[in-house]
């Protein structure tokens, strides 16, 4: 066993979860990937074991499968060695709200929201048990503006952030760490499996996966609970968060505000 323990990390065949796996690698920690394309798993996998030496396993799995999500949930709540889960699996659809497919909106909801949640409830149940670990939940910066990209995959993505709050809130007392990170566009497989094209955005709003997860593992490194790595100004996410936590007094009273009556 890695000295750094074993990160699981899934949809790691390729885009963000694959240079997850890659970067952490190299910084020591043994993996397991999770993804349904096996041959691009065993690939990388052999390539990052041959560099970096460290043990690399793979598991296929389709974590909209009951039955494979609960075998990967079983693994995190009793494999000891896992320190890290990184939950990257997603998913977008072709169009919006009412443009999309009904059966790929509800698919999309349990790959981008119900099976993170199983994992990372699976995973905090011991890492809180051994009082250290981490969970990386990859978000994105759809949740902040849902006017430009409407649709139910910003809502999915603004579920993680929430839960990713509640959830470092929860498991503090026990020294794990929570981390949410929300890419703008980055340059991955999800938009041609969505029947979009990446290249129709500006060039200029466009970042490549290795950048984005070499920001968010500095973000990691930081302490941050939520990373966003393309935003300059930290201070425009601290008067964010600073005006929400300003609503709280008066977000359930009694009454019901001056204005709501005649």
């Amino acid at each position: 066993m890695s000295t750094k323990g074993t990160a699981l990390v899934t949809g790691a065949s390729t885009g963000i979860g694959a240079v997850y796996a890659d970067r952490l690698a190299k910084r020591g920690y043994d993996l397991i990937l999770v993804a349904r394309n096996l041959q691009r798993m065993q690939d990388l996998a052999a390539r990052l074991a041959k560099e970096t030496g460290v043990k690399v396993e793979t598991i296929q799995a389709d974590l909209t499968s009951k039955s494979d999500l609960a075998g990967l949930e079983n693994r995190l709540a009793t494999d000891k060695s896992i320190t890290l889960l990184v939950n990257n699996a997603g998913m977008s659809v072709a169009g919006n709200t009412l443009e999309a497919d009904a059966d790929q909106i509800e698919q999309m909801l349990v790959l981008n929201v119900t099976a993170p949640t199983r994992l990372a409830k699976a995973a905090a149940t011991g890492f809180a048990a051994r009082k250290s670990g981490a969970i990386i939940n990859i978000a994105s910066v759809t949740a902040f503006v849902p006017e430009i990209f409407p649709g139910a995959y910003a809502g999915t993505k603004s579920f993680m952030i929430t839960f990713s709050q509640g959830l470092a809130v929860e498991l503090k007392p026990f020294g794990v760490k929570v981390q949410a990170v929300l890419p703008g566009a980055t340059r991955t497989e999800i938009w041609e499996r969505a029947g979009k094209d990446v290249n129709a955005l500006p060039p200029e709003m466009v970042m490549e996966a290795d950048e984005m997860v070499d920001a968010s593992l500095a973000g990691f490194d930081q302490g941050e609970l939520i990373t966003i790595p393309s935003l300059p100004d930290p201070a425009q996410l601290k008067a964010l968060e600073t005006a929400r936590l300003a609503l709280g007094p008066n977000l359930s009273l009694k009454n019901a505000a001056s204005r709501y009556k005649a």
